[in-house]
């Protein structure tokens, strides 16, 4: 596991999009073989699709050939409202830049068979031959995507009710009126993240709070090294096991 530790969120930002950035321009995509990304929602990846949009305007990364596959999906909130992720990843950065509608995929959260849906999810990252490089943040309790910390490492993308904490966390996006919140919400699961290749995980964190279960695991691990694999996988926080189990770059 490699920690970057970068001065504020604008470094954080910039030193995540020129990875991105870096990684598809080495891949060199093209029409028979498209770069495979998986993406997350929320407020600390804004600035990193900001620079990316930066780079794409100024010419130096296209994503024609990238095909990518969001984290997740809130249950039953219209796809065209403000804070569905389908209008947060449109809004805040597929529209400003060159890639296709098509390769664009985000669960559906008002699909008729939710089930049926998830599964679909899983065979189209098969079709594209699995996740080449999944960036994704972490909440306080180190949960991944909608997966809360206990949740399976085996996984796969299903339907979750969300925690009381998850909620109360994303109160703030619905004017801090619990009511508004969904509560259920369509998610990757831990073994669909950890079966990306190559780079395998890279978890941004934006602020580590020292009283935070998160913090305390990420101190642990760097105390013990390379003795992580010491830690109960069957306690600790999603991102945690991952981390232990898998290549894992945070910043």
């Amino acid at each position: 596991m490699r920690l970057v530790i970068l001065d504020d969120y604008d470094l954080a930002s910039e030193w995540a999009a020129k990875y991105i950035r870096n990684r598809i321009v080495q891949f060199r995509p093209s029409a028979d073989r498209c770069f495979t990304l998986g993406l997350p929602t929320g407020s600390t990846p804004y600035g990193c699709y900001q620079k990316l949009i930066e780079y794409h305007r100024s010419g130096d990364i296209s994503f024609k050939y990238v095909k990518t596959f969001n984290m997740d999906e809130y249950v039953g909130l219209p796809r065209a409202h403000p804070e569905s992720y389908h209008s947060y990843m449109w809004n805040n950065f597929f529209k400003h830049i060159d890639i296709d509608p098509a390769n664009a995929h985000i669960l559906d959260g008002n699909a008729d068979d939710l089930e049926v849906e998830c599964q679909a999810f899983e065979q189209k990252i098969a079709e594209a031959g699995g996740i080449e490089l999944f960036v994704g943040g972490i909440g306080p309790d180190g949960h991944i995507a909608f997966n809360e910390p206990g949740s399976s490492l085996v996984s796969r993308t299903r339907v979750k009710t969300l925690a009381k904490d998850t909620i109360v966390a994303n109160a703030r996006f619905f004017g801090n009126n619990l009511s508004k919140v969904p509560t259920m919400a369509l998610t990757v699961g831990v073994g669909t993240v950890m079966e990306a290749k190559e780079v395998r995980f890279i978890l941004l964190i934006t602020i580590l709070l020292d009283n935070s279960p998160l913090f305390a695991i990420i101190i642990d691990i760097f105390h013990s090294m390379p003795l992580q694999l010491c830690l109960d996988v069957g306690t600790v926080c999603v991102s945690a096991t991952v981390s232990v189990n898998y290549s894992v770059l945070v910043w």
